[in-house]
């Protein structure tokens, strides 16, 4: 049976215990805030404990009492034994996995870009595919999903969107979704009938507070525009889209928008994003690395996932799993499938480079 480390599994109970014990106490306001959402934090690791050390003293009884030497008590005891030994070890794996390193920025909400890469027109539609697919999770997660920018293809879906997903663990499951997504299908525009290859590229940004990341004034240059439509009545009259650059990276934000002010604030955000992720990745390299989250130039060759409309499947060449149900996760429906599956492999990894196995 794999081993846990006790000491941690100690230091952890104990402090839940203090924290339990001082709620009951009646703390100040401020005090009950604060030990709530440590509280919040450690139970769901300190209750699966609590039921591994559980199952462990039964285990122990029953070996005692299957040694006692009364033949039909041993009996009892031996089936016990026998059921207890897989729970504990399920136990024992889901501790394993609870143990592990967090990121950070797994319960913030998102900033969700997605573009269309290589394939022009058809390239557009997939990436409005994409974003309809994000929503429906979205919906399906109980998540908040609001767009923030948008530039539609000439032939419909977007030259490039962006959207803000606001939630408990927002990014720690989505994000995995950052890369190139690859499609291969008859194009709507296509009238001979042929299979063409296209690509979007999909990038998933935690969302921060103004705390995480400070922008000072003389390091941005804003620029207001006149926004661009579709034309007819629709189209701004005034300078309303804003532009803000970001002179030490080169980071360029714009919001095209009807209101300038909300436009200024949702650029901020935007960039406020990617600056905290370019943060991210400079202090982790070798974890970003891993995890993939590198968007790419959005060329075919770059691809996380295919989704192969004739054949009805998908793939996500990162853990070479194929499902053929591409209709459900184009909705949105299946789509955690691909997502929990993500999860999984990334947590196999951190455990196998924790116990020094290649």
């Amino acid at each position: 049976m794999t081993s846990l480390p006790q000491d941690k599994l100690d230091a952890l109970t104990k402090r839940f215990d203090s924290i339990e014990a001082a709620l009951s106490a009646g703390p100040s306001a401020e005090q009950f805030v604060r030990l709530s959402k440590e509280y919040a934090e450690l139970e769901p690791i300190v209750r699966p404990i609590q039921t591994y050390r559980k199952m462990l003293s039964e285990l122990a009884a029953a070996e005692e009492l299957a040694a006692s030497g009364d033949r039909e008590m041993a009996q009892m005891a031996e089936a016990e034994i026998e059921e207890l030994g897989p729970r504990i070890e399920a136990a024992v794996r889901e501790i394993r996995v609870l143990l592990l390193p967090r990121d950070a920025a797994d319960e913030r909400s998102v900033i969700l870009e997605v573009r269309g890469g290589t394939g022009g027109d058809e390239a557009a539609l997939f990436a409005g595919d994409l974003l309809r697919m994000y929503q429906r999770y979205a919906d399906l997660m109980g998540w908040k999903f609001t767009l923030m920018e948008e530039s539609p293809g000439e032939m419909g879906g977007y030259k490039e969107v962006v959207a803000n997903i606001s939630g408990k663990g927002v990014y720690a499951k989505l994000k995995f979704e950052s890369g190139v997504h690859r499609v291969q299908r008859v194009p709507a525009t296509e009238s001979q009938g042929r299979i063409h290859t296209s690509a979007a590229t999909v990038a998933v940004l935690p969302e921060v507070e103004d705390i995480d990341i400070e922008i000072k004034a003389e390091d941005i240059r804003i620029d207001t525009m006149r926004s661009s439509g579709a034309g007819g009545q629709h189209v701004n009259t005034t300078d309303s889209a804003v532009r803000i650059t970001h002179l030490p990276t080169g980071i360029v934000v714009t919001a095209s928008q009807k209101s300038q002010h909300q436009n200024r604030a949702t650029a901020m955000k935007v960039l406020q994003a990617r600056l905290f992720e370019e943060q991210r990745h400079a202090r982790d390299s070798a974890r970003s690395e891993a995890r993939k989250e590198q968007v790419g130039s959005g060329d075919r060759s770059e691809r996380i996932r295919t989704y192969n409309f004739p054949q009805g499947r998908v793939t996500d060449h990162r853990i070479n799993l194929t499902l053929y149900k591409l209709d459900k996760v184009i909705a949105g429906e299946a789509l955690g499938e691909l997502v929990d599956a993500l999860i999984t492999e990334n947590q196999a990894a951190q455990l196998a480079a924790m116990e020094g196995i290649s």
